[in-house]
């Protein structure tokens, strides 16, 4: 199965929650009143796409009814289709990649969402493009977290760097900038702490984690990467917020899409947070893991069963 026709069936239930509802509006009615608009606000928030994303699209409805663009329920899908690919398209997805390697990638985000394992992933992704890739287990609260990260990079033949549990994690950052500088390698991705999001000195420790490597790599870290867990929907946006406040993010990798109804989540973090989506995750497996394509996502969310 390809890339394309795992985000399909992985979004089998936001589409059901979302897309195919709004179908079954458009059958319930001959034409589009105040109570079929109504309907339809409900259905969107519903699918977690969010109040404030939810009202933005309803004033666009409004103003294609207004202007002609859309004459009948029918007209409704294919409207809202291009409206929410122009939301998500307009943003670089690309990873930004340093001028003079290596790359350096933050990876952030509470416990539990996937976060070490997402940096497994993207370490076999950028292997198989042929990249020299280092792993750096600074989450050093957790000895699970350095003996998960360990496996991946034995997994998918990366460098580790790792100190023993409780270590300071920016001279873990610290001792993986150096050694991927010594050792010319092209991407270093930087495992964090996630605890509890409210915690102040987490987001210090992240804080000094940036200053850390900054100070040796002057434009670095050059992403730094939210890992949300799609299934908590607008429950993400306020992690995303509060991660936010604290340090500069570049990006949102959203896991476990394929399990949740709440896929609308997408759009709301576009909207909501000016943030892109730049990797989504359908599936337990290493390439399961892919940049985030906002044609194929709206696409796949719009298909025919």
């Amino acid at each position: 199965m390809g890339f394309f026709d795992k985000l399909k069936a992985g979004l089998e239930k936001t589409r059901k929650n979302l897309t195919e509802k709004i179908e079954q509006l458009v059958t319930g009615y001959a034409t589009i009143d105040d109570e079929f608009l109504d309907d339809l606000e409900a259905i969107l928030l519903s699918a977690d796409v969010g109040v404030h994303t939810t009202s933005k699209l309803m004033v666009d409805i409004k103003k294609g009814i207004k202007s002609k663009e859309i004459n009948s329920p029918e007209d409704l899908k294919p409207f809202l289709q291009n409206k929410i690919s122009a939301m998500l398209s307009d943003d670089v997805m690309e990873t930004n990649m340093a001028t003079n390697p290596p790359t350096v990638i933050v990876v952030v985000g509470v416990n539990g969402v996937g976060k070490t394992t997402t940096i497994g992933k993207l370490g076999q992704y950028y292997r198989d493009q042929g990249y020299k890739v280092m792993l750096a287990a600074a989450d050093t609260f957790r000895a699970a977290a350095i003996d998960q990260l360990e496996i991946w990079g034995t997994r998918t033949g990366s460098e580790i760097i790792k100190h023993k549990e409780g270590s300071d994690p920016a001279a873990v950052a610290f001792d993986a900038v150096q050694s991927a500088k010594a050792k010319k390698m092209d991407i270093v991705i930087i495992d964090t702490a996630g605890r509890l999001h409210t915690k102040s000195n987490l987001m210090e420790e992240l804080k000094k984690i940036g200053r850390v490597i900054n100070r040796e790599i002057p434009d670095a870290p050059h992403e730094t990467l939210l890992v949300l867990d799609a299934t908590t929907g607008q429950n993400a946006i306020n992690q995303a917020k509060l991660f936010g406040e604290a340090i500069p993010l570049s990006g949102i990798v959203l896991t476990k899409l394929d399990g949740t109804a709440k896929g609308g989540v997408v759009i709301a973090i576009k909207n909501e947070l000016n943030l892109p989506v730049k990797w989504v995750g359908v599936g337990e497996t290493a390439n399961d893991l892919r940049p985030f394509i906002p044609q194929d996502f709206v696409q796949a969310l719009f298909a025919d069963k």
